[in-house]
């Protein structure tokens, strides 16, 4: 991300280029010099969202309405000092920076690996200096912004492009962010994200000019630097034997340089010196070793060359950025109008991997928080593969051959014990009676019309049987119970303990306030519900993909975690409930919870039941109190920590099933808790792992 070296280089050893700056003041110096036009930042979200996410709980899969008040806070200050803000986040991941997004995968897993080592030791999170955002954060941060009134774009291309193009193009006051790309291009002035103390609108702004001064270059010299230096598109191992030999010289001729400082004042030297012309390029390119693209210095120039704009390094037809990572091209439906809608919608982040699949067929998930020693929980990827597989061929219903097969979809998805060599190739699998097609879902009107999508959308997750049921829900509660059902009937891991954790904390979030949740205090923190934090928050996004498809049955606004989940929560029911806590004292005494906890819980073994999926007991924590009764959904447990068997048995005529223990209260026979043994799912092996059937039958 940014240039190797640039930002310790000016942060340390060039202060000429960091200046204080108060944004109040430059907002009514933009106003002077361009009168009836309002001061505009325009902001890269992506390199924003570890200073916004300010919460002090971070591993328990996010504290959104926390989350939600902080962002509200930071626009708030902008609003009122007469500053427009214009956030812009990445759509795409291009094909010359996937290596780049593997490494970076590849890295952020090891510091994954260690942050579940220390929960594990210490039962506690790590401090921030550890800190890694929750899973999901920059897709809801979209949604987040939108429904605070924000402008949001959604990038076609690198977002740090399209930021430094709309800086140029529209005279902004300059661009908010942390990626020193934004001292290279020749755009509006870049202020450091980092930097900005809220209270008194204060923060650093980078001088580019100053920094050519330091060096002897021209701004029309940066981007070579940037290649010899190292990007993201060239390697910075490629010219390392070459900077060392531009160190040597340089330091021959000069003394009392630092070392790191020395690197970058070498190379820049050697610019300085350069023949500006195409032939110096091609010369330098005959270093690269071998193997190496020797255009990548080419393509590696015109990556910062803004719209308009020339380079004395380029030929004439490298010297106008082409747009060519733009995905129309490769297109894989056969309705343009379909394509333009999904585009726009895609811009204006109302949507979700729709027009990433439409356009290029290849999409992508970061890093989750996920603990490569569970087996019992595989990676949230593989759990909702069979969903995505639904939504993918609603998507290329269009694209299919005569042999009526769909084309498959490239899945760069972070899971445990997948290296990312090369995509997963998942093939689109049909809905349960029939696809329709997207003009249906998307173009239709009337009530037969929006019937269609929200049972389109339950068919994803395979819900379509029990539509009339969830239909009489709120949205919100019945996307939760949705994503709960479908969960339960793919992970044999999750117990009855897991189901009453989620249900209580969605139910017991109504009644809490942000202030509230951050008060909430945990002595401990689980390993295992950290992991379950997170595949509920993935589980989310799944829902977001499979609306976008389905034309929208439900308003975005009800699928965001604000409205049905808080991870500090979660834990604090996690732990109750599998130390084996009342009902009562798990839906905090409140008996409209408690009377909409058994009528959901009912709705969701009814649904479980009817697939053969026998949700079981299983405690995972010791009481601090030994030998005492305990109750578990009003059971009786007279030991812990292991499935027991209970002294009541009741036999459901259609099913397999023996529930065990006597009658709870509200719930109908089908929907008893089951005390039978624990069957846990191991993680497949990797030539195997999208070939997890459904929990359902085929």
């Amino acid at each position: 991300m940014g240039v190797r070296g640039l930002h310790w280089f000016v942060t340390n050893a060039c202060p000429e280029v960091c200046t204080v700056v108060n944004l109040k003041e430059m907002a009514e110096n933009h106003r002077s010099r361009y009168p009836g036009s309002n001061p505009v930042l325009v902001v890269d979200a992506m390199s924003c969202l570890r200073q916004w996410y300010t919460p002090e709980s971070w591993v328990c899969g996010g504290q959104w309405r926390e989350y939600i008040s902080s962002l509200n806070g930071f626009v708030s200050v902008f609003i009122a000092a007469g500053i427009k803000l214009v956030f812009y986040f990445d759509g795409v991941v291009e094909q010359k920076k996937r290596h780049e997004w593997v490494k970076r995968r590849l890295k952020n897993n090891k510091e994954i690996a260690r942050i579940f080592q220390i929960i594990k030791t210490n039962k506690q999170q790590p401090g921030r200096g550890m800190f890694f955002i929750p899973s999901g954060l920059a897709t809801f941060t979209r949604f987040a912004l939108k429904t605070l009134g924000q402008e949001i774009i959604c990038s076609l291309q690198e977002a740090d492009y399209e930021v430094a193009s709309y800086g140029l193009q529209n005279n902004c006051m300059g661009i908010l962010g942390e990626d020193t790309d934004y001292l290279i291009y020749d755009t509006s002035p870049y202020f450091s994200i980092n930097k900005l103390r809220l209270d008194e609108m204060v923060t650093v702004m980078y001088s580019r000019q100053n920094l050519c001064s330091r060096l002897g270059l021209q701004v029309t010299e940066l981007p070579l630097l940037a290649c010899l230096l190292g990007t993201d598109i060239v390697p910075e191992r490629a010219m390392e034997h070459f900077r060392n030999h531009c160190v040597a010289s340089y330091c021959a001729k000069s003394q009392g340089s630092d070392k790191k400082a020395s690197m970058i004042l070498a190379v820049a030297d050697y610019i300085s010196v350069l023949p500006r012309s195409y032939e110096s390029l091609v010369a330098l390119a005959e270093k690269l070793p071998l193997g190496l693209d020797k255009t990548i210095f080419c393509k590696g120039i015109e990556s910062y060359l803004l719209p308009g704009q020339m380079s004395p390094w380029l030929p004439c037809d490298f010297s106008h950025h082409s747009g060519s990572s733009l995905k129309q091209d490769g297109s894989l439906c056969l309705d343009e109008e379909i394509v333009q809608i999904a585009k726009e919608q895609h811009v204006r982040a109302e949507s979700y991997m729709v027009y990433n699949v439409l356009s290029g067929g290849e999409v992508e998930c970061s890093n989750t928080l996920e603990d490569e020693h569970d087996t019992e929980l595989p990676g949230q990827a593989l759990i909702f593969c069979p969903a995505r597989q639904h939504i993918y061929s609603i998507l290329l219903e269009s694209a299919k051959d005569v042999q009526g097969t769909s084309p498959v979809i490239k899945e760069w998805f972070v899971y445990p014990g997948n290296c990312l060599q090369q995509p997963d190739l998942v093939q689109p699998k049909q809905l349960p009676g029939g696809t329709p097609g997207l003009r249906s879902l998307w173009l239709s009107r009337g009530p037969e019309a929006e019937k269609q999508r929200h049972h389109t959308f339950l068919a994803c997750f395979q819900l379509q049987d029990i539509a009339e049921d969830l239909q009489t829900l709120e949205a919100s509660v019945e996307a939760a119970c949705s994503l709960l059902i479908y969960l339960t009937l793919q992970v044999d891991s999750l117990s009855l303990e897991d189901l009453h954790a989620f249900m209580a904390q969605a139910l017991c979030l109504e009644g809490k306030s942000a202030a509230q949740l951050a008060d909430l205090q945990l002595p401990q923190v689980d390993p295992r519900a950290v992991q379950l934090g997170s595949l509920f928050v993935r589980g989310l996004c799944v829902l977001l993909m499979a609306n976008s498809a389905c034309g929208f049955p439900f308003r975005m606004e009800d699928l965001m975690p604000w409205r049905v989940f808080d991870g500090k929560l979660f834990q604090k029911k996690y732990q109750q409930a599998h130390r084996g806590c009342s009902l009562h004292e798990l839906l905090e005494g409140n008996e409209y919870w408690l009377t909409k906890f058994q009528n959901l819980m009912s709705l969701i073994f009814k649904a479980c039941s009817a697939k053969g999926r026998n949700i079981q007991n299983r405690q995972r924590l010791n009481s601090s109190v030994t030998e005492r009764r305990e109750r578990v959904a009003g059971f009786y447990f007279p030991n812990r920590g292991r499935t027991q068997s209970h002294p009541y048995s009741y036999h459901h005529q259609n099913s397999e099933c023996q529930w065990r223990g006597p009658p709870t209260p509200g719930y109908p026979p089908e929907a008893q808790p089951s005390g039978l043994g624990y069957r846990s799912r191991h993680r497949p092996a990797r030539g195997q792992r999208f070939q997890l059937a459904p929990r359902w039958p085929r």
